[in-house]
């Protein structure tokens, strides 16, 4: 599963600031926060605004992908 790590990136600045910064509404990164849908565009505003790239956003539990089909448990 691939999850946002905006908490991280965030340094202890808060949501706020994050969504004068992208243009986004405050419930928007609420949102985002709590599930897994995020746009691209969404994540360039979010990349511009944390001076990051995606790949410090996102990070990927290797544990929580089902195996392929033949593939013993």
């Amino acid at each position: 599963m691939v999850t946002l790590q905006l908490e991280k990136l965030l340094n202890g600045r808060s949501c706020y600031w994050l969504a004068r910064q992208t243009g986004l509404a405050h419930t928007t990164i609420a949102r985002m926060k709590n599930a897994n849908k995020i746009s691209y565009r969404t994540l360039d505003r979010l990349c511009e605004a944390l001076k990051c790239e995606p790949g410090d956003l996102l990070s990927r539990d290797h544990s929580s992908v089902p195996p392929e089909p033949g593939q013993p448990l």
